[in-house]
């Protein structure tokens, strides 16, 4: 497995420790954690990284494919390092967001934008566990 170094270099990136430790717990991490989740964890382990080095290093990864960006209700904006085409579902109690395979939804009507170059498509399923509806 490539290091996150050599990562960053393949994408054209110069791997400044501060870059290297935010893709390091983006990538490690099996949630998908907002700006300020990243600032705070990596601010524990390097305490000289700064809030606007965080943001910049995240648009950056962005920029680059490393991370996708992924808009939540709200505008909560969180980061996702599995790049692959996928879907997701936010837990409405909890918050939580949990990957939804790509080839589990079927998107209709596509052809509606046919003047248009779709980059990429991801549907966000809200909702909660049956036994959290109460009632």
């Amino acid at each position: 497995m490539p290091t996150t170094s050599a990562i960053l270099k393949d994408h054209g990136i110069r791997p400044t420790p501060q870059r290297r430790v935010v893709l390091e717990y983006v990538r490690a991490s099996d949630q998908h954690p907002t700006a300020e989740d990243i600032y705070a964890h990596v601010h524990r382990r390097r305490a000289s990284v700064s809030r606007a080095t965080v943001y910049n290093t995240l648009h950056l990864l962005v920029d680059h494919g490393l991370v996708r960006r992924l808009v939540l209700a709200g505008g909560t904006v969180a980061f996702d390092a599995r790049v692959h085409p996928h879907h997701h579902f936010v837990d409405e109690r909890t918050g939580e967001v949990q990957d939804i395979p790509f080839e589990a939804l079927r998107i209709e009507g596509v052809e509606a934008l046919s003047a248009f170059d779709v980059e990429h498509v991801q549907v966000v399923v809200y909702g909660r566990k049956k036994s959290d509806k109460g009632g």
